[in-house]
């Protein structure tokens, strides 16, 4: 039988899933943090049960990133009250608008909720600062005023 008339797999020509990138660094968390992975954890087990095939794979893949994920949880100590770390609160002015961002880990990031992840570059550039000081985003020097760093406990 020739070649041309081999019927072939609709698999190989699937493009590959790979495994969910984990991000680079220490993955540290925010005091609910630990909550919030076993939570994404537990939806996911509960979707698996009535899912169809290729949707049961894809729940496998997000449950090994989302296990992965949780045994590796490292939750950070409170941040100090003067100075801008992993966890704080922080009123801060950019372009004249202000706004209540907190520095959490790279899973429970969600910006529009003003939750950003201590790996972007707003964080990056905040990170050791104090009150009333300026920090200075890539191409935008003294982009970003601190106003306030809030308490942590009220996030």
């Amino acid at each position: 039988m020739s070649v041309a008339f081999r019927r072939e797999s609709d698999e190989e020509h699937k493009e590959p899933r790979f495994e969910l990138p984990i991000p680079a660094g220490p993955n540290l968390v925010t005091e609910g943090g630990p909550a919030l992975i076993d939570a994404r954890i537990a939806a996911l087990e509960a979707e698996q049960v009535d899912a169809d095939e290729a949707r049961r794979e894809e729940i496998a893949r997000d449950l090994r990133y989302w296990h992965r994920r949780r045994v590796t949880a490292i939750v950070a100590p409170v941040p100090p009250a003067d100075e801008i770390a992993f966890g704080s609160r922080v009123r801060i002015a950019v372009d004249g608008s202000e706004r209540v961002i907190r520095l959490v880990g790279d899973d429970e990031a969600d910006p529009a909720a003003g939750l950003i992840a201590f790996s972007a570059p707003l964080a990056r550039a905040l990170i050791g600062a104090m009150e009333g000081e300026v920090a200075s985003l890539p191409g935008r020097p003294d982009a970003v005023e601190v106003i306030e760093i809030l308490s942590a406990a009220g996030a």
